[in-house]
């Protein structure tokens, strides 16, 4: 850790003359790079002092109680030294948790997309039990949101629905819902009183920037369709839904929400973008994935990751043997506690890896 701390305090510091030099406060793109590296590291270079001050006045506290014969300073001495050696311990966690390195994407706004598996209407139903948790999660936060894509069936659930989450770090909070959802409970249709397991998958997409992504437009088949479903007068009398299809990968996108065939492209064309950005994110994934040793989840759909189970009332998930009796507080988006036992794990295995 020392020697990390070193490395960041020796580039910090050459940063903090480049940014004095002329050639530099000339260049604007170089300037604002520069600028951009030294508040991410600042964070780390303040820690590090207030550790270094503590670390003094432990020694010197140290010397007081070999040195001095007077029992009142011992006894401040020792006061001192107590103090500054709690602090130390505080000091050494936050430094640690600095030092990992940070996902790129954990301020990002996300496409969160539910996808109805095995179950048949329980599975549909289940995903509209999903999309109302995380939007009670999103509201409660502060976050803003809008379904970009929906599949309605008749009976009041969802084939599949793609929820937009706005708002700084929706990715870092959500991130670890990707996976397979498995519920079970008594169908309101059934009479014999019997569970029924059914299944969903949830996909977390990090919003992709223009800077990042670039998509060749003739790799694009680009259809359009009269929308379905709610609406008002305008449904069934204008080619306005768009369906976009990127045949390098297969994806397909669609989109329907708005009346204008433009405002339906642009919103189809950033879930596409936040899907091969996606794909992207899972290769680099798996090519590092031997080099970790755990991991909460890889986020692949056929990964069963949490299964609610409606007549105990409980919901656990399994990759950190989490269990709550809470279930209708969980679906009303009350989930924070699980997310940050999530986030608490992941924190632990990142530093192991970092060898902190």
């Amino acid at each position: 850790m020392y020697e990390k701390l070193a490395e960041v305090k020796e580039k910090y510091d050459m940063l903090t003359e480049k940014m004095t030099d002329p050639d530099v406060i000339a260049d604007q793109n170089l300037f604002q790079k520069y600028a951009r590296e030294l508040s991410e590291l600042k964070p780390i270079v303040e820690k590090y002092d207030e550790y270094t001050t503590a670390l003094e006045r432990v020694d010197e506290a140290k010397e007081i109680l070999a040195k001095s014969s007077d029992s009142e300073l011992k006894e401040l001495a020792e006061a001192e030294k107590k103090e500054n050696e709690d602090k130390l311990c505080e000091l050494e966690h936050d430094i640690k948790r600095l030092l990992v390195p940070k996902d790129p994407f954990d301020e990002k706004n996300i496409y969160l997309e539910i996808r109805a598996g095995t179950g048949g209407d329980e599975a549909t139903l289940f995903v509209a039990d999903l999309l109302r948790m995380y939007t009670r999660y999103a509201e409660r936060k502060g976050f803003k949101t809008e379904i970009v894509e929906a599949n309605e069936t008749g009976v009041g659930g969802y084939k599949e629905v793609v929820l937009l989450i706005k708002g700084r770090g929706a990715y870092s909070h959500l991130k670890f819902e990707a996976g397979g959802h498995r519920v079970q409970r008594i169908p309101e249709t059934e009479s014999g009183g019997r569970i029924h397991t059914s299944a969903c998958t949830v996909a977390v997409l990090p919003e992709a920037e223009d800077v990042e992504l670039e998509i060749d437009q003739n790799d694009l088949r680009i259809d359009v369709f009269r929308a379905s479903g709610a609406g008002g007068q305008h449904v069934n009398t204008t080619d306005s839904a768009v369906r976009i299809t990127h045949e390098p990968t297969g994806i397909v996108v669609s989109c329907q929400d708005e009346r204008s065939q433009t405002k339906n492209k642009d919103k189809a064309m950033k879930l596409l973008k936040a899907k091969l950005l996606n794909m992207e994110i899972r290769k680099q994934e798996e090519e590092i994935a031997e080099s970790r040793k755990l991991q909460v989840g890889s986020g692949d759909r056929s990964e069963r990751i949490r299964t609610y189970n409606f007549p105990q009332n409980r919901v656990t998930d399994h990759r950190i043997n989490y269990t709550s009796h809470s279930l209708d507080k969980f679906l009303e988006g009350e989930i924070d506690e699980l997310l940050e036992a999530l986030w608490t794990y992941d924190e632990t295995e990142r530093l192991k890896e970092a060898g902190l």
